[in-house]
């Protein structure tokens, strides 16, 4: 496959700027894979196409304050932002940062923010591009970070929890699991009380979510690791419901790649609890094992969520078909002006 075939116009007013509010008035565009029909809804409604007795599963990961700004304290006043994306011993970050080419190795700055200011250090630069830099080991990214937004987003929130969602709980993302913003307590408790059971797993989202696919061949793409924590509980819930027949729907496409890595790991394709690195790149002609119907927001082109979207869209079937589903659904939604990308719309795949 050739990654221009997961490129689409879009105009650049669509690009979402701001969250609507409530959170669940977002719209909701649902998309039957089975005949093909769209319905154009609000999120509040999606208990409408839920089920008594299907298991609805979100990523708890919480977005930490990874971005600091500063400037270099070795000669010279250039401004210095940095992206934290990996805790290493000792006080050492892997991290993106800006303006690269001079941050090189040896390189001191000092980060500045709310009257307090530390120094820091560039240690190496990784084969990747990122940086190694080596910090306080008392940093206190609470006062001293920002909550990191994705660049098409001009204007930060004026209330930062309206990039994390409500339910968000272990802090390790550099990006929101964003389908999981349109949630509110009050749609939660609506949907447990028809009989929806709930599932939380964790995944972190890496700064890969940021990284367009840029080789020609889409198989060509290596997919950034990132952490995850599956639990018992969760295990139990959706296994019990694949036995019983019952759905698993699964909230954004990083809680899919999680479920679908670990059941990867057996021949069985049963999940068991744990944690590690899943690097897993899900396209059109994967077989999935677990997801059953998917709540996602509308994605970049030429991104790997919306390659993973198309691959649900066929499920397992020609690599064709769930693409062509997908992006007929993706030019309603541009005709119809449904908002895109972090703060935008929802999609409910069934």
């Amino acid at each position: 496959m050739k990654t221009s075939e997961f490129d689409y116009g879009l105009p650049q007013e669509l690009i979402a700027q701001t969250a609507v509010e409530p959170r669940d008035h977002s719209q909701l565009l649902v998309l039957s894979r089975k005949d093909g029909t769209i319905r154009h809804r609000r999120f509040y409604e999606l208990p409408q196409f839920l089920r008594r007795g299907d298991v609805l599963v979100f990523n708890d990961s919480r977005v930490f304050p990874a971005r600091l700004r500063g400037s270099r304290s070795d000669g010279g006043s250039a401004k210095v932002e940095l992206l934290l994306l990996e805790r290493r011993p000792q006080g050492v970050w892997k991290t993106l940062a800006k303006p690269g080419k001079r941050l090189r190795e040896g390189a001191r700055f000092r980060v500045e923010r709310n009257g307090l200011e530390v120094e820091g250090e560039v240690l190496g630069v990784e084969e990747d591009g990122a940086r190694l830099v080596r910090l306080p080991e008392d940093l206190d990214l609470s006062r001293m970070g920002e909550v990191p937004l994705p660049p098409y987003i001009h204007t930060p929130p004026a209330d930062p929890e309206r990039y994390q969602t409500v339910y968000a709980r272990v802090e390790g993302s550099v990006a929101a699991p964003t389908a999981g913003l349109h949630f509110t307590p009050q749609l939660l408790d609506e949907v447990r009380a028809m009989g929806v059971e709930t599932a939380f797993v964790t995944l972190h989202v890496g700064w890969g979510t940021f990284k367009p696919v840029e080789v020609e061949q889409v198989e060509s793409h290596r997919m950034h690791s990132e952490h995850y924590e599956l639990g018992a509980e969760a295990v139990e819930a959706i296994s019990r419901a694949k036995r019983e027949g019952r759905r698993v729907v699964v909230v954004g496409t990083t809680a899919v790649r999680l479920l679908e890595s670990r059941a990867a790991q057996r021949p069985d394709g049963l999940l068991e609890p744990g944690a590690g690195w899943t690097n897993l790149f899900i396209t059109p002609g994967h077989r999935f094992r677990v997801v059953d119907a998917l709540v996602t927001n509308f994605h970049l082109p030429r991104s790997t969520l919306l390659m993973l979207t198309c691959a649900f869209g066929g499920q397992g079937s020609s690599p064709s078909s769930g693409r062509s589903l997908v992006f007929r659904a993706y030019h309603d939604a541009v005709a119809q002006r449904y908002r895109f990308f972090s703060l935008g719309d929802a999609m409910l795949l069934l």
